[in-house]
């Protein structure tokens, strides 16, 4: 089994019949029609709530109180069987009916204050929609929302609006939301939100409404919106690292470079080529350790441990290129992993084969993406120790 060197772990088994969770923006509009059905003085212990996936959901309350012209309700999220942070948090809406809308409030969302937006909801209403405890302020350009506003996505938000529409029927001229997550703020510090430009919570995010278990969907959507963060912020360059290790070695060695250009990839290189070609990035550095680099030179740009496996062919053929005689030609040939075949190649005193790997992994590149961006390449052992690179050391 390839092992992934950089977390020490191999891969997730890929169980079948896992059980498919919500979205936090599926909660949120969940606890947004509850709190909204209590100031019309209900007291449901469960809402059904339309999702953007083509069906309705129902889910239970977890608390509902209203006092007079404020409610609020809770719901606790279930992820499924999806390894979410975010699984078993409680969301919080307070919803707060007013009697005066701001002025100027048009079609489409406009920051307001910091955490906080506002849209014409219909004739004679405003909707406001604010982070609440728990819940990201946008920091940074880049995301798809506006500076300043809540970290809360297009299809929540849509979603949260028409909670208030259904629920409310006619509402007051103001409807101020409030959405939370209980310890948000702690949870946040496991997402990728700090290097986003999200400051003080969690994202509510979702485009189904629907969660499903070990989906890379929305892994893949937060390392492109890494890329996006980065160009919107005046980079020309970004290194892209395969893990969390390798990245580290990097910031070493590029120490002139913002926070922000760095984008920990994970397995998905062609999809950080291609997003940083379209937003006319002049450099990629390419940050990774031999196996999942090998894999990459023989063009292969979804690396995860339980896909392609490591071509000991073809690392056989570089020991050869590299001067390597026959003996430790075969043996890389029979190694048992990259790693064993790096161990091999080191002891044989073949320096020039990481070099050789990190040029097969700029052409590899230029194939894909062309001659822009221009991708440079650090390959690094397990200690940090920079073993080659494309231009070579």
């Amino acid at each position: 089994m390839d092992v992934d060197q950089e977390s020490g772990y191999g891969p997730a088994p890929r169980r079948r019949g896992l059980r498919t969770g919500f979205t936090t923006g599926a909660f949120a509009a969940a606890a947004t029609r509850g709190a909204c059905l209590a100031l019309r003085g209900e007291r449901p212990a469960a809402v059904e709530v339309p999702l953007p996936a083509g069906f309705a959901a129902t889910f239970q309350l977890h608390s509902l109180e209203a006092d007079g012209c404020r409610a609020r309700s809770s719901v606790i999220k279930d992820a499924g069987d999806d390894p979410d942070v975010t699984h078993r948090a409680e969301v919080i809406v307070e919803v707060e009916l007013g009697a005066h809308a701001p002025a100027g409030i048009r079609g489409g969302w406009r920051v307001i204050g910091r955490g906080a937006v506002a849209r014409r909801m219909g004739a004679g209403s405003v909707l406001e929609l604010r982070a609440g405890s728990g819940v990201g302020v946008v920091t940074r350009p880049g995301l798809g929302l506006p500076v300043g506003g809540p970290a809360i996505n297009p299809v929540p938000r849509r979603m949260i609006a028409r909670s208030v529409r259904e629920a409310l029927g006619h509402p007051a001229p103001l409807v101020s939301v409030a959405v939370g997550v209980r310890d948000g703020e702690a949870l946040a510090r496991r997402t990728l939100n700090g290097r986003l430009g999200i400051e003080g919570g969690l994202s509510i995010l979702g485009t189904t409404g629907v969660v499903r278990p070990y989906s890379t969907a929305s892994w893949r959507a937060s390392v492109l919106q890494g890329v996006d963060v980065a160009a919107a912020s005046n980079c020309e360059e970004i290194v892209a690292s395969t893990g969390g290790r390798s990245e580290a070695y990097a910031r070493r060695i590029l120490r002139g470079l913002p926070e922000v250009a760095f984008v920990e990839m994970g397995e998905f290189t062609g999809h950080v080529l291609k997003r940083a070609r379209e937003r006319g990035l002049h450099t990629v550095h390419l940050s990774g350790m031999v196996g999942k680099l090998s894999k990459i030179a023989c063009g292969h740009f979804m690396t995860h441990v339980a896909g392609n496996q490591v071509d000991t062919a073809y690392l056989s053929d570089l020991a050869h290129r590299a001067g390597g005689s026959p003996e430790v030609v075969d043996a890389v040939r029979g190694a048992n992993t990259a790693r064993h075949a790096q161990e091999l190649v080191i002891g044989a005193g073949l320096a020039a084969f990481f070099d050789l790997l990190c040029a097969d992994v700029a052409r590899s590149c230029a194939r894909l993406v062309g001659d822009r961006p221009e991708v440079r390449v650090l390959l690094f052992d397990f200690d940090g120790r920079r073993l080659g690179g494309s231009p070579p050391l």
